[in-house]
């Protein structure tokens, strides 16, 4: 999804890199559901109406897992290690129906979930390893003379077995580190080290067998490359595109269970061409109308996306929904898309602090609806908007309890 600036926050103790508790090695579909006591804090914290009522309502219901209830980076971000194995676990557990992996590639074209191809210095202890530290496109360069910290370590500077070796952290880095061990600090005080503790990493394969084994659907995202293609002097842009789709293939998963994405509009018209399957179902994430005044030229563009055989699309959550007299309402380019007949996936939720720092500082996922929405119960405010007026077919999140609540207390794509 959206690459978000990790945290540099200053002074906080470095996280924890020990051996946790190994999980099963093939768990099975999930017959109970547990969303702990997230959403249940939300549904309180809503000021009184009829929105709140219904939702309150819900709150004795067995819950089942929702298609509609995508889980982003695992589903667990907000808590655990993204992409980690155990984010994947705790996703499935709050109900995700739908699980990510966003895919890049190694040294030796191996294919693992990462959310960009070079964030391993602030998404693993890779700084900490110096015979990996090494290898990095910058490695670690504590802060000096004014000079803040810094290091790039990217998938590709690594082979598989070695990513293998690292441990998944909060997203995060310590500005002000000295020591590589330093720099693994900082993650923002609203999130948490607790279950920081040598998460699993994963390759695209054994998240698949994951995904598989506990009868969940499949959502992988191209990332785009941060290397020059072709990679080492032949392995092209297009040979990446369909290694992805290969690797589902040969694991016999079925198209209709996969959606693939892609920011890159190259991706999935490769795949509606190449794949036909797999491009019906892919997913054209979009973030073009991010600059001032380009909101105008996103929402033409759907037009020439739709011609294109594009199904679905994937703004940020702020590009569908408006504020006008003081009420959230569907944008100019969720009733574009709905006129075009085009499916719409948003993200990505539970991805942002309290919200009444959000109100005050700001946000990319609130950019539109910042000035009405004060304490975290508005959240619930903004789901409903989405899902019941833009009409999204599933929501990216960061805590897919968030989402899954909603979705048992509307009905929405229950399994």
């Amino acid at each position: 999804m959206h690459a978000v600036a990790s945290s540099l926050l200053v002074g906080l103790v470095a996280v924890s890199q020990v051996s946790g508790t190994p999980c099963p090695t093939k768990p099975k579909p999930m017959k109970h559901i547990d969303l702990g006591p997230r959403p249940y804090y939300l549904v309180n914290n809503m000021t009184d109406g009829p929105l709140k009522s219904k939702l309150d309502s819900c709150k004795e219901m067995t819950m089942k897992p929702s298609t509609f209830s995508i889980g982003h980076r695992g589903g667990a971000c907000l808590q655990f290690p993204e992409h980690s194995r155990e984010s994947n676990m705790a996703g499935a557990r709050m109900g995700a129906g739908v699980l990510e992996c966003d895919v890049t590639f190694t040294k030796d074209r191996q294919l693992v979930c990462r959310h960009s191809q070079c964030d391993l210095h602030t998404t693993t202890n890779i700084v900490n390893i110096p015979s990996l530290n090494a290898k990095c496109t910058k490695p670690f360069t504590p802060a000096k003379d004014g000079k803040p910290a810094s290091a790039k370590c990217c998938t590709s500077d690594i082979t598989l077995a070695e990513f293998k070796s690292l441990c998944a952290k909060m997203d995060s880095s310590n500005a002000t580190a000295t020591s590589p061990k330093d720099y693994l600090g900082g993650t923002p005080n609203w999130r948490t080290d607790l279950y920081a503790t040598c998460g699993k990493v994963m390759d695209l394969k054994e998240h698949i067998a994951l995904v598989e084994s506990l009868g969940l659907g499949h959502t992988p995202e191209l990332k785009a490359p941060e290397v020059p293609m072709p990679f080492e002097g032949n392995y092209t842009h297009e040979m990446f595109a369909q290694q992805m789709i290969d690797t589902y293939k040969h694991l016999k998963v079925p198209a209709s269970r996969v959606l693939s994405q892609s920011f890159e509009v190259k991706s999935v018209l490769y795949w509606i061409k190449n794949e036909p399957a797999f491009g019906k179902t892919a997913v054209l994430l979009d973030e073009s109308g991010d600059e001032a005044g380009a909101m105008p030229q996103a929402v033409q563009n759907l037009t020439l996306y739709a011609k294109a055989g594009v199904k679905t699309m994937a703004p940020p959550m702020h590009y569908l929904v408006e504020v006008k007299n003081g009420v959230m309402v569907p944008s100019a380019y969720a009733k574009k898309a709905k006129a075009l007949g085009l499916k719409l996936i948003s993200w990505s939720l539970e991805r942002s602090g309290p919200l009444a720092l959000v109100h005050e500082k700001g946000d990319y996922y609130y950019t539109s609806v910042r000035d009405i929405v004060t304490k975290d119960g508005d959240m619930y405010n903004y789901v409903d908007v989405l899902a019941r007026q833009v009409g999204v077919t599933g929501m990216f999140s960061d805590w897919s309890g968030t989402v899954t609540y909603y979705a048992n207390c509307f009905g929405i794509g229950l399994k």
